[in-house]
């Protein structure tokens, strides 16, 4: 087969709901012109939330205070337990606080150039606009950000930017907004607005007329299967980084209800979009289940290094000579040093691995000194800034960061692919809105560090609110009942899928099929991508599917929590997108942001995009589990921020 044999073309894809005109002005046009309802009429419409992270719990809470009808399904026994609680180092907003030339414009300018002009301009010029008032309501609500010795909020930088734009609370930013959002979502809890069902898995989309009503979910504890309706759905469910088995997210983490409603007619855009984090913990051996993250905020002070000569990595690196260190990042990228954007810090650290420079086991890390900054701003400085990070690592590796450097190195992180949707957060399945990581929409090839919290909370507080009212006005819609042929349809499917893995009683466990997958797409769709290796992985691939369908084993019952059959669902949908992400890397032949193609690089080692041949995103259909995915594209249109060479020297 050759690569074009893996999938077929089809017809573009439009935009239909983005405004045109000035950029500085679409959003406030876009929300003047969308339909709105009015309050009485709110109150006989229903919405489902899948997911309460940041992008989940802040729509969930703000849809009900509107007065909308809100159920809302999480898989956690806490709404507050979603992974958004993990990430650490901040969040962006284009506030200027520091009077260092920052503002709307430049976020805007920084977000397009750090994914490598591979996003929609109309997108993230509003993500910058809407990221000021986050900032106002989070403190509003209370969240403890990190201040000056005279009571202002405090900045520090990340990775992509000359600007101190980032807010954050120790490294802990994540969990301190998710608990200002979880506070609202159980305030409408409370105020009997919202409809909290944790332990509650979705496993399937229910489409009628070609809307989408509702979902099936199983409920994790007695595994009793129920179908719940509404007027629309919104999938916040995050992303699918778990493809790869070992990644910095939670283990729970997956992609089935996002690949539930791309099997529904949903469109999956730009799957190969895959975000390598450049400081995460290394690898400790084969029993290994999840990756540690060290936050980015860490390069603020941190400086990486890797001894010059091969002969000198396994002496202790306090025995290294200041001239025997070579501080790459700080030597290649002079303008940005240790703060260059991640996907490019992630593929320095694999070159000098490499190169057989690397430090600890295995040669597969790199050392992130901490040694100037406490020289220069004392100990108790960097612990009031990276205390319970320098705890955190001490406790996992046993070494005392204050003492000798961080040994670091990539690891999967974020995915910038997921459900294509329209200016509106609207998939192609019309009553379906996708928000937060689990849409395609804002970072093209690359996410710049503390954008995500951003995102997550722009979509649920702000975008959302203000654009599925365009949609609801047409409500309320024709009632669903459990009698409905389309419902009854979804829900024999979800048990038919159940007793399917129940009755294989093979020899193999989920987790060693998970690990497989995750190997293959490693070594084959990971830091660096080939024809040669991406045509290999998608036989892998399939051979693993047909192995997984005869001899998986998935004990006990479905009627009882049953992790393994949970487990199982979950890994039969990363097998198929698995695949997916390596067609889709096959078919992008250029590099761009976190896609390096190994044929596609400038002479000196960097991505080199083709923009004649690849300035769209790429919108794939659903065709079957055994037929060719469709690509449908979307053009990528530049007004302002002008393709160019990324360039961080």
């Amino acid at each position: 087969m050759t690569a074009n044999d893996f999938w077929a073309e089809g017809e573009p894809v439009f935009d239909k709901a983005a405004p045109d005109g000035p950029v500085e002005t679409r959003w406030e046009r876009r929300k003047f012109s969308a339909k709105l309802v009015n309050p009485a009429n709110r109150r006989k419409l229903t919405v489902i939330v899948v997911g309460t992270g940041l992008a989940g719990g802040s729509a969930a809470a703000t849809l009900a205070e509107a007065g909308y009808r809100v159920k809302s399904y999480c898989y956690q026994d806490s709404p507050r337990r979603a992974h958004s609680i993990a990430a650490q180092g901040g969040i962006n907003a284009a506030k200027n606080y520091r009077n260092d030339g920052d503002s709307v414009y430049r976020l805007f300018y920084d977000t397009v150039k750090g994914g490598d002009f591979r996003a929609r301009e109309s997108n993230v010029y509003r993500l910058a606009q809407v990221s000021v008032n986050i900032i106002d309501q989070c403190v509003a609500q209370g969240v403890p950000f990190a201040r000056e010795y005279g009571g202002l909020l405090d900045n520090r930088s990340f990775g992509g930017t000359q600007v101190s734009r980032t807010f954050y609370a120790r490294g802990q930013t994540g969990q301190q907004l998710l608990l200002g959002a979880y506070q609202a979502l159980e305030r409408q809890i409370g105020l009997g607005n919202v409809e909290m069902n944790a332990r509650h898995e979705m496993l399937e989309l229910i489409i009628v007329d070609g809307k989408a009503r509702g979902i099936v979910v199983r409920d994790m504890v007695t595994g009793e299967i129920t179908t719940e309706f509404a007027d629309a759905v919104v999938l916040a469910s995050g992303g699918y980084g778990n493809v790869f088995f070992l990644s910095t997210n939670a283990k729970g983490c997956n992609v089935t209800a996002s690949w539930r409603a791309h099997r529904k007619g949903a469109l999956f855009a730009n799957p190969c979009y895959t975000q390598i984090h450049p400081t995460c913990i290394p690898e400790s051996g084969s029993h290994q289940s999840k990756l540690t993250l060290m936050s980015e905020s860490l390069r603020n002070d941190g400086r990486v290094w890797v001894p010059k000569k091969a002969a000198d990595c396994p002496k202790p690196a306090g025995s290294i000579a200041e001239e025997d260190r070579d501080y790459y990042l700080e030597r290649i990228y002079p303008s940005f040093g240790n703060l260059v954007p991640r996907d490019i810090a992630s593929r320095a650290a694999k070159n000098v691995c490499d190169e057989g420079r690397g430090v600890g086991p295995g040669g597969l890390g790199v050392y992130l000194d901490f040694a100037d900054a406490i020289k220069r701003l004392g100990r108790k400085a960097v612990e009031a800034k990276y205390g319970n990070l320098f705890e955190m690592y001490e406790r996992i590796t046993g070494e005392d960061p204050y003492e000798t450097p961080m040994r670091i190195y990539p690891a999967v992180h974020y995915t910038m692919g997921g459900l294509w949707v329209d200016y509106d957060l609207q998939s192609t399945v019309p009553g379906l809105f996708v928000v937060g990581e689990a849409n395609f929409s804002d970072h093209g090839a690359n996410r710049l560090g503390a954008s995500a919290l951003m995102q997550g909370l722009a979509d649920g507080y702000f975008v959302l609110p203000n654009t599925i009212s365009n949609y609801l006005a047409a409500g309320p819609f024709k009632k669903v009942t459990e009698s409905d042929e389309a419902v009854v349809e979804a829900r024999k499917q979800v048990e038919d899928r159940i007793e399917k893995f129940l009755s294989i009683d093979g020899d193999r466990t989920v987790d060693s099929f998970h690990r497989e997958l995750g190997q293959i797409m490693w070594e084959y769709c990971g830091m660096e991508r080939t024809e040669e290796g991406l045509t290999k992985a998608i036989g892998l691939i399939r051979a693993l599917k047909e192995e997984f369908w005869t001899r998986v084993k998935v004990p006990g019952k479905g009627e009882e929590l049953n992790q393994n059959l949970e487990k199982a669902g979950r890994v039969a949908d990363f097998i198929e997108l698995g695949e997916l992400m390596c067609i889709d890397a096959l078919h992008r032949r250029e590099s761009c942001g976190g896609h390096f193609r190994a044929e596609s690089q400038t002479p000196d080692g960097e991505a080199l995009r083709h923009d004649d041949q690849f300035s769209y995103a790429a919108a794939w259909e659903y065709f079957g589990a055994d037929g060719k995915p469709v690509l449908h594209k979307e053009d990528l249109n530049f007004e302002y921020v002008h393709p160019s060479t990324r360039s961080y020297k």
